[in-house]
């Protein structure tokens, strides 16, 4: 039986041949010119272009236009074990690097002091940065920590963006688990500017809280991920069903 297709099945197998056409970097055409290449309106090719940049094929840069990206490697992860994209990196051989970061100390905002279990009026060390894959923005790390818990000298020029690693190679601080959640959202102004790509973009984002072996907050941080770049997976145990006794009248 001859298969039936929609506009937009044909419209993401003729975007997704044209973008595999192409060699990562490569600028793809205007949104006008593509849409009128493949006969459609640029508001339904924009919706198809979001999956493909969900899936890390293409980029947007703000006012430069759609570029593929391709990545050669992937981060493949277990989330079962806490370990920084620096860690993960190495162990594939792929070469990370520290794109734009800002330090800061500032009054922590309320959510902020209630996560880090730190009276009013504290102050909260803000460490934030973009994370680079071949050259790319990968991701984008924000942590928030009670305020001097890194020294100037641990966040000097050899910094390599993992706030972890620093952590777990002090001897005063003992880390013992990070609660997660995980959601995709919608890239916001600020996170659009610094990953260079459309503010709305879908990122998947990490929202923790590192404990120490007192059960105190050390480090609670947000991780945003651009989706093609990394690949998380849950192994997870299968689970027996207990016998339940029915009593029968």
């Amino acid at each position: 039986m001859k298969r039936q297709y929609s506009t937009s099945q044909r419209l993401h197998e003729s975007l997704g041949r044209l973008i595999a056409s192409k060699q990562p970097g490569d600028r793809l055409e205007s949104e006008p010119v593509l849409a009128q290449h493949l006969g459609v309106s640029r508001a339904t090719l924009r919706e198809a272009m979001r999956t493909f940049e969900t899936q890390g094929l293409i980029h947007r840069r703000q006012g430069d236009g759609t570029f593929v990206s391709r990545p050669s490697q992937v981060i493949e992860s277990g989330l079962e074990v806490l370990e920084s994209i620096d860690t993960l990196a190495k162990r594939i051989g792929l070469p990370v690097a520290v794109g734009s970061r800002k330090i800061t100390s500032r009054e922590g905002a309320a959510d902020e002091l209630a996560a880090l279990q730190l009276p009013p009026g504290s102050k909260v060390q803000q460490i934030a940065r973009v994370i680079l894959a071949e050259g790319q923005p990968a991701a984008y790390l924000i942590d928030i920590l009670p305020d001097k818990t890194l020294s100037g000298e641990e966040l000097d020029e050899n910094f390599e963006g993992s706030v972890l690693d620093l952590l777990l190679k002090r001897h005063d601080i003992a880390l013992d688990v990070s609660k997660c959640e995980i959601n995709a959202v919608n890239a916001s102004a600020e996170i659009a500017r610094a990953m260079n790509i459309q503010r709305g973009d879908v990122l998947l984002r990490f929202e923790a809280y590192l404990y120490d072996r007192a059960n105190r907050v050390v480090d609670y941080s947000f991780s945003y991920f651009i989706p093609g770049h990394f690949r998380f997976h849950v192994v997870r145990r299968v689970g027996k069903l207990e016998p339940v006794e029915i009593n029968l009248p």
